[in-house]
């Protein structure tokens, strides 16, 4: 079996880092279906895409929650904390070969680094950009970008209309200016860890140390 991961989520500031790996026996079963990078893709085109994907493949998915990377990166890198869902996302498959979109700025390392916490034998190649060169690492971009985007719609039902959850995206930080400003917290649905988090935390401090 031959495998591709990829994740999505991985610099969102809300809502889970989800990772998933596709495995396919023969490459050429995507060939049909108009496989490519999640991120070029309508959302209605990735759940079309998403619904075949499923049937076509075995399949994989960790999802890595904001609480999980705010205790993890004390102690470790977020490009550790990647690797090792890479890592389980591998063995659970066992292929022979996994594809890996390199969440490193060297892919070979970040190649050495899966292999060395995965329990079994692999041929690992790490490229940057694999979703889009290499059709089953593009399969694992729309399963993992399809279930990030479901949990943020989950996350809306709750909060209200919190954006992509990006902190390039105004909705998302208009949401958490909003919540940290009513509740002095920032939201479960934050990765506290982020500096995004922490500056607006410390703005608020400093606003409500001037109401004194």
């Amino acid at each position: 079996m031959l495998c591709g991961v990829d994740e999505a989520g991985k610099g969102a500031v809300l809502g889970p880092m989800v990772i998933a790996a596709a495995g396919v026996e023969d490459t050429r079963i995507l060939d049909s279906i108009g496989i490519r990078d999640s991120k070029t893709l309508t959302p209605r085109k990735r759940e079309e895409l998403f619904s075949r994907l499923t049937e076509l493949c075995l399949y994989h998915v960790v999802s890595v929650s904001p609480g999980d990377i705010d205790a993890a990166l004390p102690v470790i890198s977020m490009n550790l904390v990647v690797a090792r869902a890479h890592a389980e996302c591998v063995a659970a498959l066992n292929p022979k070969t996994a594809y890996l979109d390199a969440c490193d700025v060297n892919a070979a390392r970040y190649a050495d680094t899966v292999q060395s916490l995965l329990p079994h034998p692999c041929t690992l190649i790490a490229e940057h950009r694999a979703d889009a060169t290499y059709p089953i690492v593009g399969a694992a971009s729309i399963i993992a970008k399809v279930l990030r985007d479901r949990a943020i719609a989950d996350l809306a039902l709750e909060y209200g209309d919190i954006g992509s959850g990006y902190p390039s995206d105004k909705k998302t930080i208009r949401f958490l200016n909003d919540y940290i400003h009513e509740h002095g917290i920032a939201p479960a649905c934050a990765r506290s860890s982020w500096k995004t988090v922490a500056a607006l935390l410390a703005t608020e401090t400093q606003s409500s140390l001037f109401d004194f």
